[in-house]
């Protein structure tokens, strides 16, 4: 389990925002590229990153604010399945603790990704589902 950073950046020589890149890379990556965009920086797991320290492509179309949230959601979850597997061969005794904290970490990069996904079903639905919801709470209130 390993979390990478990863950042858009501008091409050496570059000062235009126009000429950001458009995939982000480690940090390693960008040196011999550019200077980094601080400001964009995300985590990853480091199965998303390829052999050349860029992210894969489920990070380079970000166009759309739906595409964002569920390229993070993905993330969200691919990191919590890589620490859910760390945990899982651990064993008891020392690792106790360890394990202990990579499934609570697990757990809680889960609720994250919950948290995007109901984001993401609100914005695709323009709302509705939330007005749905809240319906069907008052009609369960009232019985």
């Amino acid at each position: 389990m390993t979390d990478v950073y990863v950042y858009y950046f501008l091409p050496t020589g570059s000062r235009s925002v126009e000429d950001v890149s458009n995939r982000r890379a480690t940090l390693e990556t960008i040196k011999g590229l550019g200077e980094p965009v601080m400001e964009s920086q995300i985590v990853v797991d480091h199965t998303e990153v390829d052999d050349n320290g860029f992210v894969r492509g489920h990070e380079a179309n970000e166009s759309h604010p739906t595409d964002l949230l569920w390229s993070q959601i993905m993330s969200l979850e691919r990191r919590a399945r890589s620490r859910e597997n760390e945990a899982f061969l651990l064993n008891g005794g020392p690792d106790a603790k360890s394990k202990y904290l990579l499934t609570l970490e697990s757990r809680e990069l889960l609720k994250q990704a919950q948290t995007l996904r109901a984001q993401r079903l609100e914005s695709l639905t323009g709302g509705v589902t939330g007005q749905i919801v809240d319906l069907l709470r008052q009609s369960a209130g009232s019985d």
